[in-house]
């Protein structure tokens, strides 16, 4: 006869197993954490080093729509809020992986209006989701 002692600990340890491979988002600063295994519904949280007021902006290219689902425009943020005109700071973006399947993150660094120039950066990332 089996006692329920005995089934609560396969039980439990099943479960906390689960639970360590569904985290609720993903962080990623540079391309070193590429490509992404995901899960759907998962967030991932993307953020770059930024100085809009130089002119420079990053620009999404492929958003990875297939399996990727915005969940709000780029907030930009200064960190340090050192209140000096020019410094640095970081841009972020959110999304949800929606389905199953495979996608292209792609993003330049840029002036805008600049056309013909090559982008001062780029950040790619294939991302698959499961």
């Amino acid at each position: 006869m089996i006692t329920a002692h005995r089934l609560l600990l396969p039980l439990g340890l099943i479960l906390l197993s689960a639970c360590a491979h569904r985290p609720g988002s993903l962080s990623v600063q540079e391309q070193s954490g590429c490509p992404l295994q995901m899960h759907s519904g998962q967030q991932l949280i993307l953020t770059l080093p930024s100085n809009p007021t130089t002119g420079f902006r990053w620009l999404i290219r492929d958003d990875a729509a297939q399996v990727l689902a915005s969940l709000g425009p780029e907030v930009y943020s200064n960190p340090e809020d050192a209140g000096l005109v020019g410094s640095a700071g970081q841009s972020t973006w959110r999304f949800q992986a929606r389905q199953a399947g495979e996608g292209h993150l792609r993003l330049t660094y840029q002036r805008p209006w600049e056309t013909g120039v090559a982008p001062a950066k780029s950040f790619e990332c294939a991302v698959r989701v499961e």
